[in-house]
């Protein structure tokens, strides 16, 4: 009979698992956000459950295929520890090893799948002689788009490290898979900045982060044609589908530590109006302003409000919840009176001309008019509704 391992930190226990478990992995894997990300038979039925509890997490002890533990923790609505899900490291042989996890609902956004992957990482890595694995390398598998897995391996210290096309299969399909990697010696930390668009308010804007309802709006913006003037290499037609693929863009830049982006909004209505951002961001340092507007908000002053209020954002000190940066840059098109406006409005200062330096619509062009701010000198008209910006 193998015996697993107890892991604890106090707080988070790693073992073997039970029949106690069979409901709570019943529960866990019928869950929708379980069932999107995982390779769970759909339909799932507590038949399922039984075997996943008996046969397969046993099973891969048993043959040194998968080294699977339930964890659990204390479930504050009763005050008793309680099934929190299940993690394992899977056997590759010669050192490495692919990490793999899964939750319940009740335990996500809680920290706790954290702690477990930290005492079975710790445990892996660990020398034989100490009751470990001796690992050399653990790598990291996710669908392309789940995030909530990929900020948990970048919060771990995985490097991330691209897509590898239809890699991973789920019912009967190949899906794009990311990947990254953690070795014994790296430091069990981020390895960049992961910035996320905190909620600003302002009188006739606010800023927010996407949500799916945009997709129609950025692509009624993006058909426009004075948009189309401006705006490089914008696929044609442009649909939906390509206003998806720009939002998941910028949470992919913002996940890398480059960009912090908001989707601007009518502060009535929630409709979008326009987008902003603060991108080519190096911490502490520099940043570059960029941004667009729905056709229904141009010529209400929305955009120059945006950007004094993404201009102070970006100013604020880190510890007060901005950026901290010490200059930013923004960028125009010669001909394009009305960015130009906004960029000047907001007390940038020009410092030159690049000659022939911006694709515009079609392919062409044309010379590009640079600015750019210090922190000293910046002014802001006043402050936030709030006074402050919130996270949400």
């Amino acid at each position: 009979m193998i015996l697993v391992p107890t892991l604890t930190d106090g707080v988070v226990t790693l073992r073997a698992h039970t029949d106690d478990d069979i409901e709570g992995a019943f529960e866990q894997c019928i869950d929708p956000v379980s069932q999107q990300w995982t390779t769970v038979p759909v339909p799932y039925t507590r038949d399922d459950a039984k075997r996943f509890i008996r046969d397969a997490m046993p099973g891969g002890w048993a043959t040194d295929q998968e080294w699977a533990f339930a964890f659990s923790a204390v479930d504050p609505a009763t005050g008793e520890a309680r099934y929190a899900g299940t993690i394992s490291l899977r056997n590759e042989r010669d050192g490495r090893a692919e990490i793999a996890y899964g939750s319940h609902p009740w335990v996500r956004g809680t920290g706790t799948v954290e702690r477990a992957l930290r005492l079975l990482l710790d445990w892996g890595f660990a020398p034989s002689s100490e009751g470990g694995r001796d690992l050399n390398t653990v790598i990291w598998l996710a669908n392309e788009g789940n995030w909530a897995s990929r900020k948990l391996a970048w919060r771990l210290g995985f490097s991330f490290d691209g897509t590898v096309r239809k890699w991973l299969p789920q019912r009967g399909a190949l899906l794009n898979a990311w990947v990254g990697v953690l070795l014994r010696e790296d430091e069990r930390a981020p390895r960049h900045q992961w910035f996320d668009a905190p909620r600003i308010v302002g009188e006739n804007v606010v800023l927010r982060p996407h949500k799916p309802g945009d997709a129609p709006r950025i692509a009624e913006a993006c058909r426009d044609e004075r948009s189309r003037q401006w705006l490089r290499r914008l696929p044609e037609p442009y649909r939906e589908a390509d206003a998806n693929a720009f939002m998941e863009s910028r949470i992919g830049a913002m996940a890398g530590g480059t960009c912090v982006h908001w989707a601007m909004a009518d502060p009535a209505t929630d409709d979008l109006i326009g987008v902003i951002n603060i991108f080519q961001i190096e911490a502490g340092r520099d940043g570059e302003v960029g941004y667009w507007t729905h056709p229904d908000a141009r010529g209400r002053g929305v955009m120059t409000e945006a950007c004094r209020l993404v201009v102070r954002h970006g100013f604020v000190p880190a510890e007060d919840g901005g950026l901290g940066l010490r200059r930013l840059t923004a960028c125009a098109a010669v001909d394009n009176v009305a960015s130009r406006h906004v960029i000047e409005a907001c007390g940038f200062t020009q410092f030159g001309i690049e000659r022939r330096g911006v694709e515009i619509g079609g392919g062409a062009l044309a010379d590009l008019a640079c600015y750019d701010l210090l922190a000293e000198e910046f002014r802001p008209a006043q402050p936030p509704s709030a006074s402050r910006t919130r996270q949400d």
